[in-house]
C-alpha cells in the first residue's frame, strides 16, 4: 500500500472495525508521511472523496469534503475552512514499514 501513496495524491481507502461496526477510513501521503483518518466529515457524517480515493483538493494541499467544501490540514485533520471549521478529522494512527501501510497498536 505504501507505493500506492503518492504525494498530493489519491488516497486508499479500506475498512476498520469500531465497536463491532465496519468503518469507512483511508489514507493519503502528505509532505512524504501518511497520514490516515476515518472517512467522515467534522460536519455532517459523510465521506469526504468525491470520487473513491480523491480526497485532495485541486492544489493537493488541503483535504476536502466533497459534500460541503470544508477544507482540512492533512497533517492535523483540522478544520480550517467551512462549516466544520474548529472541528477536525479523527485520525488513526498508522506506521510506515517494509512497504505497507499499518494501524499501530
Amino acid at each position: 500500500m505504501s507505493a500506492d501513496l503518492v504525494d498530493g495524491g489519491d488516497g486508499v481507502r479500506f475498512v476498520v472495525q469500531r465497536g463491532g461496526r465496519d468503518v469507512a477510513a483511508f489514507a493519503v501521503r502528505f509532505r512524504g508521511k501518511v497520514y490516515a483518518y476515518f472517512n467522515r466529515c467534522a460536519h455532517v457524517a459523510v465521506e469526504l472523496d468525491w470520487q473513491p480515493g480523491r480526497f485532495f483538493d485541486s492544489d493537493g494541499l488541503y483535504l476536502i469534503c466533497a459534500t460541503h467544501g470544508a477544507l482540512y490540514r492533512p497533517e492535523s485533520g483540522a478544520c480550517v475552512e467551512g462549516p466544520c471549521r474548529g472541528g477536525r478529522l479523527e485520525m488513526l494512527p498508522v506506521v510506515e514499514r517494509d512497504g505497507g501501510v499499518f494501524l499501530a497498536d
